[in-house]
């Protein structure tokens, strides 16, 4: 049912086809499962398909270990007319010492589309029920503000070089 689930969590075992050489979870499969935690939560908020349209301020904290605990949070932050803009956080666990701690975080954005091939359609909009999440959703909407300076400086040096 649409506007009603804002958060997903993953939970699984980091294994040894998820590591690089140098036997940490290799940052590519960091990404993959924070999109794919950022688009189950877009889809359970919105009740539509959705496609990522930003990931922006992805920073990969600590290392990912074989046999770590992982936990993908992803949580809706702020919403426009058809975006949905998720935090989503990486924790790792070492089950042996049960030491917790922070591997990556970013925030993502999405669009619900009305069809795979279609065009953006309305999501319900999202209010931040406590202080932590007003705060969150501040955050989106600077990052929002960034981005768009960002492509005007892209945009402004494409025309510079045509």
């Amino acid at each position: 049912m649409p506007g009603k689930q804002h958060e997903v969590n993953f939970r699984f075992l980091a294994q040894p086809t998820d590591v690089n050489f140098g036997g940490k979870v290799h940052g590519g499969m960091a990404m993959k499962w924070i999109d794919q935690a950022g688009y189950a939560c877009a889809v359970g908020w919105s009740g539509a398909y959705c496609v990522t349209a930003s990931v922006s301020g992805i920073q990969f904290v600590a290392p990912i270990l074989i046999g770590d605990l992982v936990t993908v949070r992803a949580r809706l932050i702020h919403t426009g007319r058809s975006s949905m803009h998720m935090a989503v956080d990486v924790m790792a666990r070492d089950l042996k010492k049960d030491e917790h701690r922070l591997a990556t975080s970013c925030v993502m954005v999405f669009v619900a589309l009305d069809a795979p091939d279609g065009k953006p359609t309305p999501v319900p909009p999202w209010q931040p029920h406590d202080e932590r999440e007003h705060l969150l959703q501040q955050q989106a909407m600077k990052l929002m503000e960034l981005s768009k300076e960002m492509e005007r400086l892209v945009d402004m040096h494409v025309a510079e070089d045509l």
